[in-house]
């Protein structure tokens, strides 16, 4: 009997890129699945999918942003599976741009979406989580452990719901639950071949790391390293899995050294950075507009 057998895992922003490829692999695990996301349509297409191999899926058109949208959606999934024993907190957005140029909307709807979010997904679902001693699962990033200038939003935000994860951790590890982080770095998701489509500044960004950090990894490898976290209850997840050497040096990559290690070319790419926002006049992939966040 699979561990996932009749276990009921929530997932947010799960139509599309790492949600869809998780709630995938979860559904052959055989886990019950809470699937959220605001593209209605395509996460009515996943439901069926899913639904047609013989998981039982509660998908719910939600925009983290709303606390009582997603209090709702936890509710539907407590009357259907009488509670939740995992949270994938995956939902989220970036923008582009400097400090500068940035867009000042799109940079609140990054916040809103990548931090408020993780908040309002997590304090919906603790309560049955707390019953059940579940497990949560906060998705960051690479950049919560290395900046990269013209991502100052998605920066913060990623640095934000680490330490929001291990203080919830220490909150609720005498209840039974278990809170872990993902790191992530570039992972093959519409998120990031819009960045790539729009920017060629971003390109350029990516040519420019050294080797390992360039790499690109599918979703599907990556929702294999967060079953697997889930699985295990793991404090951090780490995709690949050498970023765990990576982020024992972040006192090293957010130091002068650091600074300088990743100065060639900076002012150059800041510069195109910033000279295609202006090209494209929007801070957003063309998916997000301002009623169109949040998954």
């Amino acid at each position: 009997m699979d561990i996932f057998d009749g276990r009921v895992v929530m997932v947010t922003g799960a139509a599309r890129g790492i949600g869809e490829a998780t709630a995938t692999l979860l559904a052959r695990r055989g886990a019950d699945l809470l699937l959220t996301d605001i593209d209605q349509a395509a996460l009515d297409d996943l439901a069926a999918r899913l639904t047609a191999t013989g998981t039982r899926v509660e998908a719910v058109a939600c925009d983290v942003r709303d606390l009582g949208a997603t209090q709702a959606a936890v509710a539907r999934a407590v009357e259907a599976f009488g509670g939740i024993d995992v949270v994938v907190a995956n939902a989220g957005v970036a923008s582009y741009g400097t400090v500068l140029t940035v867009d000042p909307d799109a940079f609140r709807r990054v916040l809103d979406t990548n931090v408020l979010g993780v908040f309002h997904t997590v304090r919906a679902a603790l309560p049955t989580i707390i019953e059940r001693r579940g497990y949560v699962l906060v998705v960051s990033s690479l950049a919560a452990l290395a900046a990269t200038p013209g991502m100052a939003a998605y920066d913060a935000s990623k640095a934000g719901v680490e330490h929001f994860a291990n203080a919830l951790r220490m909150e609720v590890a005498h209840l039974g639950v278990d809170v872990g982080s993902a790191h992530m770095s570039w992972i093959d998701t519409p998120l990031l071949r819009e960045a790539r489509e729009d920017m060629s500044s971003f390109d350029e960004m990516l040519a420019a790391l050294p080797a390992p950090l360039r790499a690109v990894t599918s979703a599907e490898d990556c929702a294999k390293a967060f079953v697997e976290g889930i699985e295990a209850r793991k404090r951090q997840v780490f995709v690949p899995g050498w970023l765990s050497s990576l982020s024992r040096l972040r006192m090293i990559l957010n130091s002068r050294l650091g600074d300088r290690m990743s100065a060639r070319d900076r002012a150059r790419l800041i510069a195109r950075t910033d000279t295609d926002v202006r090209r494209l006049g929007r801070s957003t992939g063309p998916r997000y507009t301002e009623s169109d966040v949040g998954g």
